[in-house]
């Protein structure tokens, strides 16, 4: 499975949220730098989310962005979805003929399609919220941190 750049930049705008206290709100701006993303880009992202009910919107001169839930409640595969991350398609694999090997092939990647699906709806931004602290702290880094 390949992550798409809009998977990538969705996830680490959401977990840099999740990071901040009470989970935001904060501009897109302050997550572009310090993330280093494009921030033209990243808004169309977070108004994708925002729509998807990911995020909500805050007015005003300390608004942005935070989390419409808590973290254990957003899972990557709906900040995937959100994006109009489409599910990796098993392959364009083909059997032409009845060969064991092939049948073999198509059936173990079915599997391993179940499996990475099924791990995206249950790995949550709180589980990498707190592999994030973890290296945080293995790193003395308290301020910004990057994904």
């Amino acid at each position: 499975m390949k992550l798409t750049t809009r998977g990538h930049y969705s996830v680490k705008a959401l977990l840099d949220i999740s990071l901040q206290p009470s989970y935001g709100p904060t501009s897109v701006k302050s997550i572009a730098k310090r993330q280093n993303l494009p921030a033209p880009y990243l808004e169309k992202l977070m108004i994708e989310m925002r729509k998807a009910g990911l995020v909500k919107s805050i007015r005003g001169l300390h608004g942005g962005y935070q989390l419409a839930r808590s973290p254990d409640k957003i899972s990557l595969g709906q900040i995937l979805s959100a994006v109009g991350e489409a599910e990796v398609p098993l392959s364009h694999f083909q059997l032409e003929n009845e060969q064991v090997e092939d049948w073999v092939t198509l059936t173990l990647w079915r599997h391993l399609h179940k499996k990475i699906s099924e791990a995206l709806e249950t790995l949550t931004l709180a589980d990498l919220y707190y592999d994030a602290r973890s290296a945080q702290a293995l790193q003395k880094n308290q301020v910004n941190f990057i994904i």
